[in-house]
């Protein structure tokens, strides 16, 4: 479309939108104030033709007719800058000359375009009152004062009502301009809030997955600094779990930033997420690290739960087990998930408190999993019950 905008006034173009200047004319416009200035010339041409001197109308009046008239022609040129201010000078130029009726019609076209309703109507009502002396003074003999009168008002009233229509349709194609635009900047805005919510998303699972890997890799190196006597088998297994641990945490690291390399887009992840069916795996690999770790697996099939749902699960499992590892290493943990389509599925986590030596903590995972539940339209609460024991308890919904 940018190839047709010399069709446009410079008031639609987009790089003057905001100015809405009249005073800088596109190409368009220079071709119709040339057109305007040349019909206005020459329905003065015509009348002062047909104003020959000699007769009953003194030369001198015939001469500042076409005086004025030849300005009122001229002043057309500054109509967009002052279009009232024109319309105005307009009225003495209409009862002085009647070569200028071709400029005062521009003139009041011109107020009808850029000017409010309420300014139309004043300046109409001055030129209107205008005619009244001005047909007196230079009356048609092939028309009565009455039908000019008549004639001359319609003439104006055709012209506003042009006008006006003229001033409508302009500012309906800035409205649906101005639309578009809004509805650009809010598909903008949506796609900005989809990758924000998405990076959000990659950041609970890189804590999460992060977390959990980290935390095994802390005890086991504990392990190793507070007992260097420990057998070498059980030195060599130690060692195994921690370059296992170590490249499963590089390798969930490698999936975040490859993710965010892409702008947060949805990606199809390297490895299978986890689901329910997993969690006896992720309760065995926290019992390896030297855990007490009691599983209560209530769900009749496991591997039938959705994924979504069994990968929230899994989540919730993972942080409260990191949990219970960095602040009570030495406690037993009881998990216990219970729950079938149409009635949930439930997550319990308990352990007693300790306030020997932990690891230290964000604080921000237990947040992050009340958002994971509340988005899928579940709960989450947690807290130290009256026996010195933490909770952590989860709710999410399973579909029938």
């Amino acid at each position: 479309m940018t190839e047709y905008r010399w069709l446009l006034p410079a008031v639609l173009h987009g790089d003057l939108a905001g100015e809405r200047s009249p005073t800088r004319r596109s190409a368009r416009d220079w071709g119709v104030d040339i057109v305007v200035f040349v019909v206005a010339a020459l329905l003065g041409l015509a009348t002062a033709l047909a104003m020959r001197p000699g007769g009953s109308t003194p030369y001198a009046v015939v001469l500042t007719d076409q005086i004025v008239g030849a300005a009122a022609c001229a002043l057309l040129w500054l109509r967009r800058r002052w279009p009232v201010g024109l319309a105005l000078v307009m009225v003495p130029a209409a009862l002085a000359s009647g070569i200028a009726s071709g400029a005062v019609a521009v003139a009041l076209f011109t107020v009808a375009v850029h000017r409010p309703f309420k300014t139309v109507a004043a300046i109409t009502g001055l030129h209107v009152l205008a005619l009244v002396p001005q047909l007196w003074w230079r009356p048609d003999p092939e028309v009565s004062y009455w039908g000019a009168m008549a004639f001359s008002v319609l003439s104006y009233l055709l012209l506003i009502m042009w006008g006006m229509f003229v001033r409508a349709r302009r500012q309906l194609v800035l409205s649906l301009r101005d639309r578009a635009e809004r509805a650009e900047v809010e598909a903008e805005l949506r796609v900005e809030r989809a990758r924000h919510m998405e990076r959000e998303r990659i950041a609970r699972e890189m804590h999460d997955a992060l977390a959990h890997r980290l935390s095994l890799l802390s005890v086991h190196a504990g392990a190793l600094e507070y007992r260097p006597d420990i057998p070498r088998d059980d030195l060599v297994r130690t060692a195994g779990v921690l370059r296992t641990g170590a490249h499963q945490a590089l390798q969930d690291l490698r999936e975040v930033i490859g993710v965010l390399r892409l702008g947060g887009e949805e990606t199809a992840p390297d490895r299978p997420q986890p689901t329910l069916a997993d969690l006896e795996g992720l309760v065995e690999e926290s019992r390896l690290a030297g855990m007490e770790v009691t599983l209560d697996m209530r769900v009749a099939e496991p591997g039938r739960a959705p994924a979504g749902l069994g990968r929230n699960v899994y989540r919730i499992t993972q942080e409260g087990l990191t949990n219970a590892r960095k602040h009570a290493t030495a406690a037993p943990v009881d998990v216990t998930v219970r729950g079938g389509p149409g009635d949930g599925l439930t997550v319990e986590i308990g352990n007693p408190t300790a306030s020997g030596r932990t690891i230290p903590g964000s604080g921000t995972g237990l947040i992050g999993l009340t958002e994971r539940a509340g988005l899928v339209g579940g709960r989450l609460a947690y807290g130290v019950g009256e026996d010195g024991r933490f909770r952590l308890s989860a709710w999410l919904p399973w579909a029938t």
